[in-house]
């Protein structure tokens, strides 16, 4: 069959029945990798600033405003730490209140937006989302790729952890769309090892396999079955903030005891970057030498082996527990696993290896490099896309992204391009007004951020909602897509169980140029479709905290004081001047500033409610 290829430099879609060349990307919190297959087999990429396949996951904004991403930028981290951003894959899909759980300690500033919306990260006076730090990080993949192939790249697959929830997913694929890629799939970290150890690339695989995956920032162990060539996770556990940087912290926390590093030192962001710096190396020294010893300052730092085992022994011990849990989560026992596959660079631990293999009683197989095995199943998976690999069949997948209009005319994603068919997926959402009876809900296929510029395939309302306050009402809005491509759209108020659905027929009745040529168009308007949508999240934000400004007012001018009630409209009346005619950064900078004045007014409103309910009442 005849491909459709798209032309990035000269904007055109063509018909050509030549080998394509797609990428495996493997985005990591630590370092990521890109790679593709050369001969039938996976070759990972060389950085030529650095002669390694590791590209460190760090993005650098200078003075200027310039990006930097890899290796150089990783080299400015001890001189401009607060404008340097590491393990930003942590940071993907979170709010404010996930960081606060999982104890992330950062040398930049991570905002709260008070509202649950996902974080952002301030550099200097702009403001960024993670899936844009993320865009920088691939846009150097890329770049790496071309220069080395010689040849223009726009399709990759990329890999996630198997536990990351449809927020992260889509912030991933958000990413590679800014970065001019063309994201056929997102596929799992333990799928994708499985493929570089030639595991499900026959039909005559049987096998089920453990995939234990623990790198610079995040763990998770997974149980996959094999068989026939279809992957099936029977169970998967992990940590979202285990992996090898919470080894160097135990590295750290020993340096501080042993040489009694004052606190104020380790609030310095240069010698914080610096003690961090060196935690790694030893880590990763500690790995083939019973000893690492360097000098910092006025300290002459060192640890054993057996000393660093002892301080990582509770971290390693919490992996194994995850195991156990993921062990009992798929039925199994111990005796039906039939391979143990390591995964992440902070595997080449010998205390990890020994645990591991101590748990499954067999040994562990890191035949493949295990910082590099996940990109090179991601590029056997590209490959097969790409149509290089007539060995294997791929089931049916959606050609376009199917969603829903947002506020502001948004189009968000509830089944992304390329997601196997039959398939159900769902999100939820709320009302934006108060007492709001009625739901609209239009459909759309497209991979533009605006619904203007995709494809409309029908709208019904959703009526009978309880009159109630905005936010309140817990609206599922279902799309089933069966293996027909008839979709059906359900909404259901889940407070009162109103429900309404419609069904959509022949939304694939679009020739494979057009298609083509709505993909070219996402891709070459990425960037701009982005800033856009975030303009628009911003101004969507920024009314949502005018509209509760005003509410807390109305509710609380009796304990406020004239000055208060005065400087808090002073507030609001600038962020309704910045939200109509302001940028993101400054409707950012507006609500920052908004949340900085009202948070002890709010705490005190609090405190008196409480007071008020607890009058006359004896504890």
């Amino acid at each position: 069959m005849a491909k459709i290829s798209i032309n990035l430099k000269e904007g055109s879609v063509t018909r050509n029945n030549k080998v394509n060349t797609f990428i495996g990307i493997d985005l990591g919190t630590t370092n990521s990798l890109v790679a593709y297959i050369k001969d039938g087999q996976a070759i990972t990429v060389k950085d030529p600033e650095g002669n390694s396949s590791l590209v460190p996951s760090i993005v650098h904004f200078d003075s200027q405003g310039v990006i930097i991403a890899g290796k150089k930028a990783k080299d400015l981290l001890l001189i401009h730490p607060d404008r340097t951003i590491y393990s930003v894959k942590r940071l993907l899909g979170k709010s404010f209140q996930d960081l606060a759980s999982g104890n992330i300690v950062l040398a930049y500033k991570v905002i709260d937006d008070e509202n649950g919306g996902l974080v952002k990260i301030q550099v200097g006076s702009s403001f960024y989302t993670p899936r844009e730090l993320s865009a920088e990080i691939l846009k150097k993949l890329k770049k790496v790729a071309e220069e080395n192939l010689g040849t223009s790249i726009d399709k990759a697959v990329i890999t996630v952890p198997a536990y990351f929830n449809d927020a992260q997913r889509q912030a991933t694929r958000d990413a590679g769309r800014i970065a001019g890629l063309d994201v056929l799939r997102i596929i799992n970290e333990p799928t994708a090892a499985s493929l570089a150890y030639d595991i499900g690339t026959s039909r005559d695989d049987n096998e089920t396999i453990v995939v234990y995956d623990l790198g610079g920032g995040t763990f998770d162990i997974s149980i996959l079955r094999i068989e026939d060539g279809v992957f099936e996770v029977l169970a998967t556990k992990g940590d979202t903030y285990l992996g090898g940087d919470d080894f160097d912290k135990c590295i750290i926390q020993f340096w501080r005891d042993q040489y009694d590093i004052p606190d104020h030192r380790m609030d310095d962001l240069n010698f914080y970057q610096q003690i961090r710096l060196a935690a790694e190396e030893a880590k990763k020294i500690l790995s083939t030498e019973d000893k690492f010893a360097t000098k910092l300052e006025q300290y002459d730092l060192s640890i054993t082996r057996a000393e660093f085992e002892k301080e990582i022994e509770e971290l390693v011990q919490k992996t194994i527990q995850l195991c156990e849990l993921c062990v009992k989560d798929s039925g199994l026992t111990i005796a039906g696993i039939d391979r143990i596959i390591m995964v992440g660079g902070s595997t080449r631990t010998p205390f990890v290896k020994k645990s591991v293999s101590e748990y499954f009683e067999k040994e562990v197989d890191d035949s493949v490099d295990p910082d590099k095995v996940v990109a090179m199943g991601a590029a056997i998976q590209a490959d097969i896309l790409a149509g290089n690999r007539k060995d294997l069949l791929l089931l049916d997948v959606t050609p376009l992204s199917l969603g829903i209009e947002t506020v502001g005319g948004l189009m968000d994603v509830i089944i992304p391009r390329n997601s196997k068919v039959p398939t159900k997926a769902g999100r939820n959402y709320t009302t934006s007004v108060d007492g709001q009876t009625n739901l609209k809900v239009s459909v759309y296929q497209g991979e533009r951020d605006l619904v203007k510029d995709n494809r409309k395939l029908g709208s019904f309302i959703l009526k009978g909602i309880p009159p109630m306050a905005a936010g309140i009402p817990k609206i599922e809005i279902q799309f089933i897509l069966d293996a027909d491509g008839i979709l059906r759209v359900r909404a259901i108020e889940n407070r009162s169980q109103t429900e309404t659905e419609i069904e959509i027929k022949s939304q694939y009745a679009i020739s494979e140029e057009e298609m083509a040529r709505m993909l070219l168009s996402s891709i070459q308007n990425a960037q701009s479709d982005m800033s856009i949508r975030a303009l628009v999240e911003a101004q969507n934000e920024a009314q949502n905290v005018i509209t509760h400004g005003h509410k807390f007012l109305d509710q609380n001018t009796a304990i406020l004081t004239t000055e208060e009630v005065e400087e808090l409209k002073d507030y609001i009346s600038d962020l309704e001047k910045e939200k109509s005619t302001g940028t993101k950064d400054s409707i950012q900078l507006a609500i920052e500033r908004f949340n900085n004045f009202s948070r002890p007014l709010a705490e005190r409103a609090m405190d008196h409610t409480i007071a008020e309910s607890l009058k006359g009442k004896s504890l």
